[in-house]
C-alpha cells in the first residue's frame, strides 16, 4: 500500500499544475454547437436549474452536455455550488471565445439570443434589489428595453441576502443599500436617498414647526412611530445624526415595505422617517408634513452589483445601462 501511493504521487501533482497553467485550448471545429450553446446559457444563467428552462432541456441533460464539453476541453468550466455554479477562469475564457459567434447566429435565425434550441428566446436578466426602489424606480426605467424584447425577472429582498445570492448565480444586477466588501464584485454608485422625518397633518398642532429640536424630541415621544423592522435601522439613524443622540423609542406599526409605512403614516398612524422619493408626492399633496428641515438631511448611497461572468450576456449590460442613466434624474 505505501509503495503504491509513493509512485502515484509523483505522477499526479505535475498533471495538475499543467491542467491549472495551460491556456484554455479554443472549441474544436467539430465541438457540436448545442454543447456550446448549453455552456453559455448556464455560463449567463448562472446556475443549471436557471439555464434548463431557457434552453427547453433537462438540468439531467444540462449536466450530460456541460460535462460532455469539459471533457472535450480537458477542462473543468464551472465550480458546483450549493447554489448554482461558478465560472472557472477557463470558463470565463472560453465564454469570451465563443459568445460573439453564437450570438452572431441566433441574430440570423432570429433567436436573438443564445439560449438554446431554435425558436427560444434569449436569456433573462434576473435583477434584485429593495422592493421599493425596484418597483418605484427601476422598473419604470426598463420600461423601453422590455418593450424591445428584453427579458427581465425581478427579486426583492435586503442587501445581505441578494449578494450572497447574486455570488451563487442566482442574479447577475443587485440594487445593494451598501458597497459590497472586497473587490470581487463589479459596484458602480446609483443613486443618494434622502430621509425625511414626517407625519400626518392630524398631528401638526402638537408637533409643531417652530419647536426647537429638544421639544420636538420630546413632542414625538408619545406618538406612535411607523417603521420599516423592530430595530429601527432607518429612524435611529436620523436621530444620531440630526439630534445627536440615540432614539429611545419603540415601534408601533412595522411594515417591510416603506410604500406600506408611507400610506400608514399618512392615514395618520403616527410618524416616521422615510426616503423623500418615496413620499415627495403626498408631502406635495399636503398628506404629509415634514417635521424638521436639518441643513444637511441624512442619506444612503445605493449601488449597482454585477456578478463576474454576466456582462457576457449583452442584455445585461443594457439594464445596467438603463439604470444608471435613469439614476441620474432619481
Amino acid at each position: 500500500m505505501t509503495s503504491t501511493t509513493t509512485s502515484t504521487a509523483p505522477h499526479a501533482a505535475p498533471h495538475a499544475v499543467a491542467r491549472t497553467a495551460a491556456p484554455t485550448p479554443p472549441a474544436r471545429p467539430d465541438t457540436d454547437l448545442n454543447l456550446l450553446r448549453t455552456f453559455l446559457a448556464v455560463y449567463r444563467a448562472g446556475s443549471l436549474t436557471a439555464a434548463a428552462p431557457a434552453l427547453g432541456l433537462s438540468q439531467p441533460t444540462v449536466t450530460t452536455q456541460l460535462r460532455a464539453l469539459e471533457r472535450q476541453l480537458d477542462r473543468e468550466l464551472f465550480t458546483r455550488l450549493p447554489r448554482g455554479v461558478e465560472p472557472t477562469p477557463s470558463a470565463h475564457e472560453l465564454a469570451g471565445q465563443v459568445a460573439p459567434p453564437l450570438d452572431a447566429l441566433a441574430a440570423l435565425d432570429g433567436r436573438g439570443g443564445t439560449d438554446g434550441a431554435p425558436g427560444t428566446r434569449r436569456s433573462p436578466v434576473h435583477l434584485a434589489g429593495p422592493a421599493e426602489l425596484l418597483c418605484e424606480r427601476a422598473v419604470p426605467a426598463l420600461a423601453g428595453l422590455v418593450a424591445q424584447g428584453v427579458q427581465v425577472r425581478v427579486a426583492t429582498g435586503l442587501t445581505d441576502p441578494l449578494l450572497d445570492e447574486l455570488r451563487t448565480g442566482q442574479h447577475e444586477l443587485v440594487v445593494a443599500t451598501r458597497r459590497p466588501a472586497g473587490r470581487a464584485l463589479s459596484c458602480l454608485p446609483l443613486d443618494e436617498e434622502e430621509f425625511v422625518l414626517v407625519a400626518a397633518p392630524t398631528w401638526a398642532p402638537r408637533l409643531r414647526a417652530d419647536l426647537g429640536l429638544t421639544d420636538l424630541c420630546l413632542a414625538l415621544h408619545d406618538v406612535p412611530l411607523v417603521a420599516y423592522a423592530d430595530d429601527l435601522p432607518i429612524a435611529r439613524r436620523y436621530w444620531r445624526t440630526v439630534f445627536g443622540k440615540r432614539l429611545a423609542a419603540q415601534a408601533s406599526l412595522t411594515v417591510p415595505d416603506l410604500r406600506g409605512a408611507v400610506a400608514a403614516v399618512a392615514a395618520g398612524a403616527g410618524y416616521s422617517v422615510l426616503p423623500r422619493y418615496l413620499c415627495e408626492h403626498e408631502i406635495s399633496a399636503g398628506r404629509l408634513v415634514v417635521l424638521h428641515e436639518p441643513d444637511r438631511a441624512p442619506s444612503n448611497r445605493n449601488y449597482l452589483v454585477l456578478r463576474p461572468g454576466a456582462e457576457a450576456n449583452p442584455d445585461v449590460l443594457r439594464v445596467r445601462d438603463a439604470l444608471l442613466a435613469a439614476a441620474e434624474s432619481w
